[in-house]
């Protein structure tokens, strides 16, 4: 018996010949004309490229712009010959466009057309701003409480195949970010799939996977808002822009990077509510707080805090400024870059090449200033220069990179500074850590191990003054999530330590001696370790011992 003759699947045969016919067609007609070939069909089309060209002016030339990069537009044509070609392209050069043109077959230019109308639901991206309507930010906010709820509604959005996705698709991250009190927001592409991750309370943790084309789109979205090049994608790019929030200003700091799979994005969220804490609301310990008051209102002199990217010094030393400026004083800071703006101070920036720690710092003293900050001290021009600036009537603010207060002083000689000069410059050295806090209604209190114990006796061996010790050392606490959306935790307190000048250790200093030695000599002076500090708020439940333990090294 005779196969029955399948029309439907000779039909789509056909129309696919027809198809790689027509792209043929143009291929050749490129070579003729000398103009470069494309295929829609595997191209992204941007909508921003798309909004340069009116539709009606458009359709009759037989044209489309489907890139665009600042000022240079890539030109879809179908039609060299076609009349209206020449009047579009004029108007572009008159406007200051640069073009590259590409010739296209009626079926590429047919998709790209096709595209106007995904412009009416879709909003413009502005190179630097990114607006978060503010209804859109409250339902949003109000739908998304945990990480599945995000997840649920990007399943919803991504299904869609409007192109107005992609806005709404950013849109949501952002008030998702912004609900779960997000820090950062990663995409980490991969063979098949981009992998988005939020840091919430310092934990990065898996929140959706998107397919490459979605991604692509978002990457390029995200391009746009940081004022970034479209087409360079082998080599980091940094950028910035903001997001208005009701009456704030959020400002995201971009970061890309080149993998074997695509670009790595790291978005970071700088919240200006979260610097407007009090510096009495950071953690640390009264006895530590009541001689740091004193200290910061020196007339002159240095505060260095030191501890790793990410561990809150920018905060801790915005928090001090905020305290101690009075219309009376002038306070300048030089930053890399500005990420929080402070009211009635001059902030200035870093500028690669062009103005660095070093040479700002020189200017900035120049400015008649009574307090300088420092964002960081990176090299011993800029160590010196900060060090005569506290030796001369300013009171100097800064961070550096070391494990403990103790290590501050082996590293500015590491950076070529005198540690002679240590005594009469250096008045406070901090170090600190970020530690996330135990949920209030999601923590249960456990009894002490007796490994546990001896661990914390041997923490407390060192503290000088007794008082600080609690009489009854039996539990502690720890999280009790009520599902996997919870952890158990809920913000974020810091860990400090402080080591003050004295004349004991001025004398000490000037050997040059190593950082345990240096730790030792000042345990006299009675102030808590970050250690110390860890197990005193574990103790009292702000934080578990868990949670200390992989934050500040404790003996086994």
């Amino acid at each position: 018996m005779d196969a029955l003759f399948d029309s439907k699947h000779t039909e789509e045969e056909i129309s696919s010949i027809r198809e790689r016919e027509e792209e043929d067609v143009a291929q050749i007609l490129s070579q003729k004309y000398g103009i470069a070939y494309v295929d829609l069909s595997s191209q992204e089309i941007d909508n921003e490229a798309l909004r340069v060209i009116p539709e009606e002016e458009a359709r009759a030339a037989e044209a489309v712009a489907f890139a665009k990069n600042a000022k240079t537009i890539s030109l879809a044509v179908h039609n060299p010959n076609n009349p209206a070609l020449l009047k579009l392209k004029d108007g572009l050069v008159a406007r200051e466009f640069t073009l590259n043109e590409f010739l296209v077959s009626k079926k590429s230019l047919d998709k790209a057309f096709a595209r106007y109308k995904d412009l009416l639901f879709s909003t413009e991206s502005k190179v630097g701003v990114f607006t978060l309507a503010p209804e859109t930010l409250k339902k949003i906010t109000d739908e998304i409480k945990t990480k599945s709820a995000l997840k649920q509604d990007l399943d919803s959005i991504t299904a869609l195949k409007s192109l107005d996705r992609i806005s709404h698709t950013l849109e949501t991250i952002f008030a998702g970010a912004f609900a779960l009190r997000s820090s950062d927001i990663h995409f980490e592409p991969s063979e098949d799939k981009t992998l988005l991750r939020l840091r919430v309370d310092g934990i990065l943790s898996d929140t959706y996977l998107f397919d490459p084309a979605t991604y692509h789109q978002l990457n390029s979205r995200i391009k746009l808002l940081s004022g970034m090049k479209l087409n360079v994608t082998n080599r980091a790019q940094d950028g910035r822009f903001s997001i208005v929030r009701g009456n704030n200003q959020i400002e995201i700091r971009v970061s890309f990077i080149p993998g074997n799979y695509g670009e790595s994005i790291v978005m970071r969220i700088l919240d200006p509510e979260a610097t407007k804490v009090s510096y009495k609301e950071l953690g640390i310990h009264p006895k530590l707080l009541a001689r740091l008051e004193a200290e910061i209102r020196r007339p002159n002199g240095m505060l260095l805090t030191t501890g790793p990217t990410g561990s809150g010094k920018t905060t801790t030393l915005y928090s001090f400024l905020r305290e101690i400026h009075t219309p009376e004083i002038k306070i300048i800071t030089i930053e890399d870059p500005v990420e929080y703006h402070l009211d009635g101070i001059v902030q200035t920036q870093v500028v690669d090449g062009k103005y660095t720690f070093a040479e700002g710092l020189r200017s900035i003293v120049r400015q008649d200033p009574d307090i300088i900050m420092v964002g960081e001290i990176r090299d011993g021009e800029t160590a010196n220069i900060a060090i005569q600036a506290a030796l001369t009537g300013h009171f100097v603010f800064s961070t550096l990179h070391t494990n403990n207060a103790a290590g501050t002083f082996p590293r500015l000689v590491d950076l070529g500074a005198d540690p002679k000069s240590f005594g009469s410059s250096v008045t406070v050295s901090m170090a600190q850590r970020l530690l996330r806090k135990l949920d209030p209604e999601k923590k249960k209190e456990r009894p002490l191990t007796d490994d546990e114990k001896k661990m914390i006796g041997k923490v407390f061996e060192t503290i000088t003054d007794k008082s600080l010790i609690p009489e009854k050392i039996e539990t502690v606490w720890e999280p009790s999530p009520a599902n996997e959306d919870e952890t158990g935790y809920k913000g974020r307190v810091g860990l400090y330590e402080a080591i003050f000048m004295d004349d004991e250790l001025a004398n000490f200093l000037r050997d040059n001696p190593p950082e345990n030695e240096i730790a030792k000599l000042v345990t006299k002076q009675g102030y808590l370790t970050m250690a110390q500090d860890g197990i005193l708020k574990a103790l009292a439940g702000a934080t578990s011992l868990s949670e200390v333990a992989g934050t500040v090294d404790l003996p086994r």
